[in-house]
């Protein structure tokens, strides 16, 4: 092979804001140090789609030794137009430990210091949202004390 295939293309498809509770610490089980954190609200738009965050969801976690985590998020989205979508963002959110350390205790952290990076998998019977489940959209996180703030591209 002489030249390297050519990248997909991104295009930018929402920001989703996401309000977030305490987390639930079960510590370390079978399957790694379980953290649960509920979502209770939040919001998402972009240029072909924007609505609330249903309160109901969360993020299961499992955190290695050195903090970095594991993520398993699932929720459901309400667009303006009433329609419903099943959301589940998949991730993993890395950095220094003393960074991770700071973030998994409920700190402010600079979100340059640490890599955040998701992948969605969208599910609805709406057929105006049918699009968000014929494509693969990686996300970029911050993590705030309160909230969490993804933003979306859809994988051309």
């Amino acid at each position: 092979m002489n030249n390297p295939p050519t990248p997909p293309a991104l295009e930018f498809a929402f920001e989703l804001v996401v309000d977030v509770g305490s987390a639930l610490d079960l510590g370390l089980t079978q399957n790694g140090h379980r953290r649960i954190v509920s979502i209770s609200g939040g919001h998402f738009e972009g240029p072909a789609i924007r609505g609330r965050v249903l309160p109901g969801g969360a993020d299961w976690q499992i955190l290695d030794r050195d903090g970095a985590a594991t993520l398993d998020a699932r929720y459901t989205f309400e667009t303006d137009q009433g329609a419903l979508i099943y959301v589940n963002n998949l991730g993993i959110r890395g950095g220094a430990p003393e960074v991770l350390k700071k973030l998994n205790s409920g700190e402010r952290v600079d979100p340059g210091s640490y890599y955040f990076r998701t992948v969605a998998w969208f599910e609805t019977s709406a057929p105006e949202c049918e699009w968000l489940t014929r494509s693969i959209f990686l996300g970029v996180g911050e993590r705030y004390p309160d909230k969490v703030m993804v933003r979306f591209w859809r994988v051309g």
